[in-house]
């Protein structure tokens, strides 16, 4: 089992900046990567970035590319979510997750996943 933890999570004025973290403890991987999704009242779940663990490639959905950015500490398997230029559209529950398989866009990819953190950007 793997265990995912979130944090840093709250509330930001528009423009302005949050760091989230992502830890993960238990029987973790070096295969696959993490992903952080994102869900609004009344939306899906939509896929923001992802990161392999092997080479650290990373992936954004257009609606955060340029403003939020990914990175890895392997030695502590946390992943961060640097989000930058914060717009209220953005605000949502956002959640890691962590996949033995490629990292994608589809949720189905994920098998382990955390509690939540949530993110509100107000205008």
């Amino acid at each position: 089992q793997v265990q995912l933890v979130e944090s840093g999570g709250g509330l930001v004025q528009a423009g302005g900046s949050l760091r989230l973290s992502c830890a993960a403890s238990g029987r973790t991987f070096s295969s696959g990567g993490m992903g952080w999704f994102r869900q609004a009242p009344g939306k899906e779940r939509e896929f923001v970035g992802g990161i392999s663990w092997n080479g650290g490639t990373t992936y954004y959905a257009d609606s955060v590319k340029g403003r939020f950015t990914l990175s890895r500490d392997n030695a502590k398997n946390t992943v961060y979510l640097q989000m930058n230029s914060l717009k209220p559209e953005d605000t949502a529950v956002y959640y890691c997750a962590a996949t033995r398989l490629r990292v994608g866009v589809a949720p189905s990819l994920y098998a382990y996943w955390g509690q939540g953190t949530q993110v509100t950007v107000s205008s």
